[in-house]
């Protein structure tokens, strides 16, 4: 269990512990966290800022990253900048990847810079165990992507590609909403010298419009359900009817779906979500 609790605004008080509580209550649990330590700690990547800042280093040493003194809005006005994927947004234009020690030395008495990863030219090429092959052109499509904010604070990409090498993790399943993460990780895990794991990216469940779940479609948390007198055993029953490990209306724990989890098993397409299943949980 890690805790990825580097997006500052968004961390409230009590926001873990109240998590953590309602994965247990659907059935979860977990070997090493936060909460029971082990060998691999610390588990909350706010306590893990020295990590990620010797990962830079290591770029910086190598030449694989650069400062950059651009602002958001200086990168969506530059001049033929399409937009990338959603997490980055308009593709980098390369503006600072050239500066000279001396204007480097100048700009960072004004600003302090962002660092980031000077991408190579080509595809980034590999197998994903639900969708195949995949070939991503990250230069041309999303730029130097940034690994360190302005303020010190690690980018998303950077901090989980150290962690999971430090961690010794060796598969990635999630949703095929970051499959073009995968591309950018692969590139740091090749920069840092780290072993890369295996990658398997599901199906989102999404409401009846094919939008990802909202409140709109009643969707509800897993603590409304809980405060609705649902059985945390339905729960886990409609998830897994919804990744076809289990038939529709069981009633299941998750430990009872391990022995027959076989990722071929799980659709390649969406899974729809029709609010009336949802309800039914918590009558």
């Amino acid at each position: 269990m890690r805790v990825e609790d580097l997006d500052g605004p968004r961390v409230r008080p009590g926001m873990e512990a109240r998590i953590l509580d309602e994965l247990r209550w659907l059935g979860l649990d977990w070997d090493e966290g936060p909460d029971v330590g082990g060998p691999r700690g610390p588990y909350r990547q706010s306590e893990l800022s020295g990590r990620y800042r010797a990962a830079v280093q290591q770029l910086r040493d190598a030449g694989l990253a650069y400062p950059c003194f651009c602002s958001r809005a200086e990168i969506a006005a530059a001049s033929h900048a399409p937009h990338g994927p959603s997490d980055e947004g308009a593709r980098y234009p390369g503006t600072c990847r050239g500066l000279d020690a001396g204007e480097v030395a100048r700009r960072s008495a004004v600003r302090s810079p962002a660092w980031r990863l000077a991408v190579p030219d080509g595809e980034v090429v590999f197998d994903d165990l639900v969708h195949g092959r995949q070939a991503f052109d990250v230069l041309g499509t999303v730029g130097d992507f940034v690994v360190m904010r302005a303020d010190g604070i690690a980018a998303y990409q950077l901090a989980v590609v150290a962690d999971d090498a430090a961690m010794g993790i060796t598969d990635v399943v999630r949703g095929d909403d970051l499959l073009a993460s995968t591309a950018r990780q692969l590139l740091l895990f090749r920069a840092l010298g780290l072993p890369a794991p295996r990658f398997a990216h599901v199906p989102l469940v999404v409401g009846e419009d094919g939008e990802r779940l909202a409140k709109r479609h009643g969707a509800l948390s897993l603590g409304e359900l809980r405060g609705r007198g649902a059985d945390p055993r339905a729960v886990v029953g409609l998830l897994a009817s919804l990744c076809a490990l289990a038939p529709e209306g069981a009633h299941v724990e998750p430990r009872e779906l391990v022995r027959g989890f076989d990722l071929a098993r799980v659709p390649r397409e969406t899974a729809i979500l029709h609010p009336a299943r949802v309800e039914a949980l918590g009558r």
